[in-house]
C-alpha cells in the first residue's frame, strides 16, 4: 500500500535501523507529542499494524501524546483505534480526534474545549427604546418574556461580530458594536459544557424590524424602563442585574469594555476588550 508523501497524510515511511518497518507519518507538536492526519482509505488490519509499529517507534523516541485525526469517511478505523488504547478527545462535523498517552506517567493531554461563548445584544436607539424579541423555542417559549436577541458565537468568530450577526439574523436590524457591558459564567449548560455569556451594547443603523420567522415569535422596540420592569427580570437576580446595568448605560452612568483590534505574538489578528476611554484619559493626564 502506497500513499503520497506530504506532512499531513498517512505515509508509509521506511525507518532504519528498525528493520525496514513501515510507519504512519507524524508531525511533531510543541509538547513532545505527535499528530497524525489519516486521509486515505485502508484495510483495518493494515492500519492496526501501522499503528502498533508507529507507537513502538514513538515510545523509543520518547514521544508523549499521540493525536490521530480520523475524517468521517474513515469511521471504520475508529473501533480498531480505540481497541489499541486510544480515547475520544473531541469531534467536529467532519472528523473525530482520538488521543493516546505513551509514557508511564500521569496523562497531561489538555482536555477538550470547556466553554461555549454566548452573546446578548443590548440595542438601544436615540429614543431610549430597546430592541427586544420573544422566542418560539427554548426556555422562554410561551412565557411572554421580552428579551435581548441572543445567540452563540461560531468557531473562529469574534464576540463583537457575533453580536452584530445575531441581531441581523433575528431582527434584520443593522448595528455597530459599541462595547461589552458585562459577562457571566455558568456551568453544566449545553451537553455539560460551561458558558461564557457576554452582554454587548450595539448601536442600531436601521429601524425597520423584519423578524426571523423560524425562531422569533415577535420583535419590537420597547422603552427601556418597560423592559426593566418586567416581572421576570425583577424576579431573577441575574436578569435584574443585567437590566439595571443596561438602564444605567442608557443614562450614561456606566462604562463597559471597548473592542480594540490587536495582533498576538504569533501574528494572529484578534480583539482585546477593556475600558479604552479610561485608559486614554489616564495616559493623557
Amino acid at each position: 500500500m502506497a500513499f503520497s508523501s506530504t506532512s499531513s497524510l498517512p505515509v508509509m515511511k521506511q525507518t532504519k535501523p528498525d528493520a525496514e518497518r513501515t510507519l504512519l507519518n507524524a508531525v511533531e507538536d510543541r509538547y513532545g507529542g505527535v499528530k497524525v492526519d489519516v486521509e486515505d482509505s485502508m484495510d483495518c488490519n493494515d492500519y492496526v499494524s501501522l499503528l502498533r509499529d508507529s507507537i513502538t517507534q514513538w515510545r523509543k523516541q520518547g514521544k508523549k501524546g499521540v493525536w490521530i485525526k480520523l475524517p468521517i469517511h474513515l469511521a471504520n478505523l475508529v473501533e480498531p483505534t480505540v481497541k489499541e488504547g486510544f480515547r475520544y478527545h473531541h469531534a467536529e462535523s467532519d472528523y473525530l480526534m482520538l488521543v493516546y498517552w505513551i509514557p508511564e506517567t500521569p496523562d497531561t493531554l489538555p482536555a477538550n474545549a470547556s466553554h461555549t461563548v454566548g452573546i446578548g445584544a443590548f440595542v438601544v436607539n436615540d429614543n431610549r427604546e430597546l430592541l427586544v424579541v420573544q422566542e418560539k423555542n427554548g426556555a422562554f417559549k410561551g412565557k411572554d418574556v421580552w428579551k435581548f436577541p441572543t445567540g452563540v458565537a461560531n468557531q473562529g468568530e469574534d464576540i463583537c461580530k457575533a453580536a452584530i450577526r445575531e441581531v441581523k439574523e433575528e431582527t434584520d436590524i443593522d448595528t455597530e458594536f459599541v462595547e461589552i457591558l458585562a459577562f457571566s459564567q455558568t456551568h453544566q449548560t449545553f451537553y455539560g459544557k460551561s458558558d461564557l455569556f457576554f452582554v454587548c451594547m450595539l448601536r442600531p443603523l436601521s429601524s425597520d424590524i423584519n423578524k426571523q420567522d423560524s425562531e422569533i415569535e415577535a420583535a419590537q422596540w420597547m422603552p427601556i424602563e418597560e423592559y426593566v420592569a418586567q416581572p421576570f427580570n425583577q424576579k431573577h437576580e441575574s436578569f435584574k442585574n443585567i437590566a439595571n446595568i443596561c438602564l444605567r448605560k442608557s443614562r450614561r452612568n456606566y462604562t463597559g469594555f471597548s473592542a480594540v483590534p490587536m495582533s498576538s505574538s504569533s501574528g494572529k489578528k484578534s480583539y482585546s476588550y477593556f475600558n479604552k476611554l479610561q485608559l486614554e484619559n489616564e495616559t493623557t493626564n
